[in-house]
């Protein structure tokens, strides 16, 4: 019922505050509790991107060895897996700079009314002579063949010098 949400909400919570301590007591209240450990896992793996993000882009792959570490061997033995995971995020650094980032872009296409941009000629991939002549990916710079970052425009025309990663006006 509703406690199994507040329990999962307690332990994110927890490892979002970095108290170690409290998160190994929730993690343990709903697995000995018959939680799913495949759903304890899943939402490790959101909060690997949500709030640890790019601070240790590590946690990610943490969390997905986690949960696979669960669905191979189960309970009651892959409690110790989530327990390493939950002490590990609760101790890791945290940033939401992804995340944030990532609603400023929802939000933006939220905002925009008509047609989207199109997307540029220059970033157009050109599989035929069609499409070639008609000027898609003409005047794209590959990166990996220039020895220093080249000058290129990768947003639409409307949207550029936007910076998502800045605070957006609501």
């Amino acid at each position: 019922g509703e406690e199994h949400y507040n329990c999962i909400s307690a332990l994110h919570k927890s490892m979002r505050g970095s108290d170690e301590n409290a998160s190994l007591y929730w993690l343990a209240r709903m697995l000995e509790g018959g939680e799913d450990p495949l759903y304890v896992a899943r939402r490790l793996v959101r909060f690997a991107s949500e709030d640890i993000g790019l601070a240790d882009p590590l946690a990610l792959t943490q969390a997905v060895a986690a949960y696979q570490g669960c669905h191979f061997i189960g309970m009651p033995e892959c409690e110790v897996i989530l327990a390493q995971c939950v002490v590990y995020f609760a101790r890791a650094p945290k940033s939401i700079e992804v995340y944030r980032a990532y609603g400023n872009v929802k939000e933006c296409l939220r905002r925009h009314t008509g047609p989207l941009p199109p997307v540029p000629m220059h970033l157009r991939n050109a599989p035929t002579r069609l499409m070639k002549n008609l000027g898609y990916g003409k005047g794209y710079k590959y990166n990996p063949m220039y020895k220093e970052p080249v000058e290129q425009d990768y947003l639409p025309q409307e949207l550029k010098g936007t910076d998502f990663f800045k605070e957006q006006k609501t």
